[in-house]
């Protein structure tokens, strides 16, 4: 029975062509490539102002700092520091170096990893949650 569909394909002068499989997968890896580079570029735009807003929020925690005691000054100017160099970061690296970083602390902490991962769905779905 296949062979009589296959043959009547072909009298109809509709032959099943073998590369049509191939080009439509060709097609869609290519329309995914691009798409990846879109995101990527995406990414790469908001870079600099997500790093101009943590400078924003170092600069206002150092700047707070005069009005608590010691340990809060303390601990708001090591937060400062640490937005600082995140701020650093998102200037310095790209796309594709964040994501090498960020895949080596998931080989080298494969559960700090997976609790992280837990959490952020957790929250993510707290935030995503209709309260109706």
């Amino acid at each position: 029975m296949a062979t009589e569909s296959a043959s009547s394909d072909f009298a109809s002068g509709n032959p099943a062509k073998p590369t049509d499989g191939l080009s439509a997968a060709t097609g869609e890896k290519l329309r995914a490539a691009d798409l990846g580079r879109k995101a990527a570029d995406t990414v790469d735009q908001a870079r600099s102002s997500v790093a101009a807003g943590l400078s924003t929020a170092a600069g206002a925690l150092e700047d707070s700092t005069d009005e608590g005691g010691r340990r809060t000054r303390r601990a708001a100017q090591a937060t400062a520091k640490a937005l600082s160099r995140g701020a650093d970061y998102l200037r310095d690296n790209s796309v594709r170096d964040m994501a090498g970083d960020a895949m080596d602390v998931v080989k080298n902490n494969p559960g700090f990893a997976l609790f992280g991962a837990i959490a952020l769905g957790f929250l993510l779905g707290r935030a995503f949650s209709s309260r109706n």
